[in-house]
Parts: C-alpha cells; sequence; structure tokens
C-alpha cells in the first residue's frame, strides 16, 4: 500500500538548507516524490509519496527539520497517487 502526502513547511525555512535535508531524509526513508522553495510565500512545499508508516514518519521530521530551521507550521493532506514518480528531487 502507497500513500501520498503534500505539505507545505512554515516558518524560517528557506535559505536554511531545508531542501537538501528533506531530499536525503526522504530517501533515507525510500520515500519518492519532491520538494520546492515557495519563493511568495516564503514556505516549502513537499510531495511525499510511499509506505504509510515512513511518509508518517517523514511529516513528523518536518516540523523539526535541519538545525538552522525554525518551522512555526506544517499542513498536509492525502492527494492522488503520482505514478511518474522514482526519486526524491530537489525542484
Amino acid at each position: 500500500m502507497t500513500k501520498a502526502v503534500k505539505a507545505v513547511v512554515s516558518g524560517h525555512v528557506q535559505g536554511v538548507g531545508f531542501r537538501q535535508a528533506t531530499r536525503s531524509t526522504a530517501r533515507s526513508l525510500n520515500l519518492w516524490g519532491w520538494v520546492r522553495n515557495v519563493w511568495g510565500e516564503r514556505t516549502v512545499e513537499v510531495w511525499l509519496q510511499g509506505e504509510p508508516e515512513a511518509v508518517d514518519r517523514m511529516l513528523d521530521w518536518l516540523w523539526i527539520g535541519p538545525s538552522l530551521a525554525e518551522v512555526s507550521g506544517v499542513e498536509s493532506e492525502v492527494v492522488a497517487l503520482d505514478r511518474y514518480l522514482q526519486d526524491f528531487l530537489i525542484r
């Protein structure tokens, strides 16, 4: 069974290595998806897809992020699977 979630992370999350750390953590959990900055909103958007337990662990990690990040919120929603994903990328 596979679960897909789209999340938006807010706070001091740009310019602190958040995307790189997210990719590394997601890959260690065998997740597919992507992470990107949303410049106008100063947030980071994340697409996670994989085993439900791994997706949930990653959502917990997003509340912490890398050491320089200051996360103030994570909004997430379950979405339809993207069957074309084969890796975890920085966009």
